[in-house]
């Protein structure tokens, strides 16, 4: 099963399959690295992975206009609605699962801080592992959000995850060498960078990342450019 993913710069990302759009943790107006602005962005739901700015920004401009709900922890779920009017929040924890209309979702572990733009309290950051299916096809995809290398994304391997996007800036993540490193105990067929090059200090070269993922995976690793939609299957 096929889906499209467009790399919007930064860490932001839309997933594509059939009617839904999927808009992965919404920073494009003050992205230096972003092409699009977010009246250009109507996707049919949104998903935060933690409460950074460079993260979280543009979401409660894009959901108020759009309508489409936003999947994230219950702080910033809580957040959005009761200090920007977001209606459609679903909050939600790590580990927790729910059943969306393109398939499933859930939040999984990650390794870093959460505290949102107006200094309140972001509840833990997290990944997001999301299934795309129809009928009895099916295509997994892990975001892993800002997050450190830590030895339980193995676990990871049992969800059998077809493509899997990795932080590799440093500083503020984990840089290229543990990025390619959690490539091969996630197990994934294909593997995309994201979180590099936004800014001087989480400059990298991701064909560098891209060259120590095949030496240490059987992964397929794809340099995004941003804007151009990319097929995964």
């Amino acid at each position: 099963m096929k889906i499209e993913a467009t790399w919007l710069g930064h860490s932001t990302w839309l997933i594509s399959h059939g009617k839904h759009r999927v808009l992965i943790d919404p920073f494009v107006n003050d992205n230096p690295s972003a092409k699009v602005r977010d009246t250009e962005l109507n996707p049919t739901h949104i998903c935060v992975s933690h409460g950074h700015f460079d993260h979280i920004a543009d979401a409660a401009s894009i959901a108020n206009r759009v309508g489409c709900p936003v999947y994230t922890n219950y702080e910033i779920a809580t957040w959005l609605s009761e200090k920007h009017g977001v209606k459609n929040t679903i909050g939600m924890n790590i580990g927790g699962k729910i059943k969306t209309d393109f398939g499933f979702l859930q939040l999984t572990q990650a390794i870093h801080s959460s505290g949102l733009p107006d200094g309140s309290y972001g509840g833990v950051a997290a990944g997001v592992f999301m299934a795309f299916q129809e009928g009895a096809l099916s295509h997994h995809l892990y975001y892993l959000g800002d997050t450190a290398l830590f030895g339980d994304l193995q676990l990871m391997k049992r969800n059998h995850v077809d493509s899997v996007i990795v932080p590799i800036g440093d500083l503020f993540t984990m840089g290229p060498e543990d990025a390619a490193l959690a490539v091969q105990l996630i197990g994934a067929k294909n593997a995309l960078p994201t979180h590099f090059n936004t800014w001087p200090p989480i400059a990298q070269d991701p064909a560098h990342w891209a060259k120590l993922v095949e030496q240490s995976s059987t992964a397929n690793a794809i340099i995004p450019t941003v804007g151009v939609p990319i097929t995964l299957e």
